[in-house]
């Protein structure tokens, strides 16, 4: 673990001296991702103040669904930027070198750029969700631990979509449309994925998991997930993995090297 940690360090140093060759040019990136967040937060505020519930759910857990969201949409970015990259690797065959490197070919595929430019969103976003679990919820440490494990379960979830779409982009050398479609089809979980209706709702809960990643963690901290969803998240999340790490070993045998 340690060497990885290193290994990562070293690359996360590289991607950010990258970043900030324009300075000017990363505080605009930052600056409209900002913009962007507050834009949707008051737009549920103008919602909130205008009916008592959406769907059932008042204004403060609307907006803790959100911040939920928020948080478990920007990590993935930030610990796995190089995905966006990859068919670059791909058809330029700098894959080669991946695959004769000392460690995982999939860890450089998965971690080998890290985006520092969404470190004040995601340290913004947890002291956000701390003020306000503070002062508009009473929530036990329990609750509050199994939010913290079922943010992670979301990110197992969210790095088994990214390792299918390395996959896909080994098959295909398509990764771009796969990849602005999970992005597409996840921003479904800025609300509680309960206000949709069926085949809908089971559709992004179940089958692509939106539900799961999104909308189970803030449930399982106002303590209103039952059991059975529990369990079936981490069911979920274990198949996917599985199932990603599967298609991952399948598609390296269709890899056709640059100089073969």
């Amino acid at each position: 673990m340690k060497k990885y940690l290193k290994i990562w360090w070293i690359l996360t140093i590289a991607s950010a001296q990258n970043n900030f060759s324009s300075r000017f040019g990363a505080f605009i990136l930052i600056f409209g991702k900002i913009i962007r967040f507050l834009f949707f937060f008051f737009f549920l505020i103008i919602i909130g103040s205008r009916v008592s519930k959406i769907g059932g759910y008042s204004l403060n857990q609307l907006i803790l669904f959100f911040l939920t969201f928020q948080l478990i949409d920007t990590l993935p970015q930030f610990f796995m930027r190089a995905v966006y990259r990859f068919r670059q690797y791909i058809v330029t065959g700098d894959f080669d070198y991946f695959l004769i490197s000392p460690f995982p070919a999939l860890f450089r595929g998965l971690f080998g750029e890290t985006d520092p430019l969404d470190i004040p969103m995601i340290v913004g976003t947890i002291i956000f969700i701390i003020i306000f679990i503070n002062k508009a919820f009473t929530v036990s440490y329990f609750n509050i631990f199994l939010y913290i494990i079922f943010i992670f379960n979301a990110l197992l979830i969210a790095a088994s979509f990214h390792i299918a779409v390395l996959a896909l982009g080994i098959v295909t050398t398509e990764i771009d449309n796969a990849i602005m479609l999970y992005r597409d089809t996840t921003q479904m979980g800025r609300i509680p994925v309960d206000i949709y209706k069926e085949p809908l709702r089971g559709l992004i809960t179940f089958i692509i998991p939106v539900g799961i990643m999104m909308t189970v963690p803030a449930k399982v901290l106002l303590g209103i997930a039952p059991f059975t969803i529990i369990i079936i998240s981490f069911l979920i999340a274990a198949i996917f993995l599985s199932l990603s790490l599967f298609f991952w070993k399948r598609a390296l045998r269709f890899y056709s090297s640059a100089s073969s």
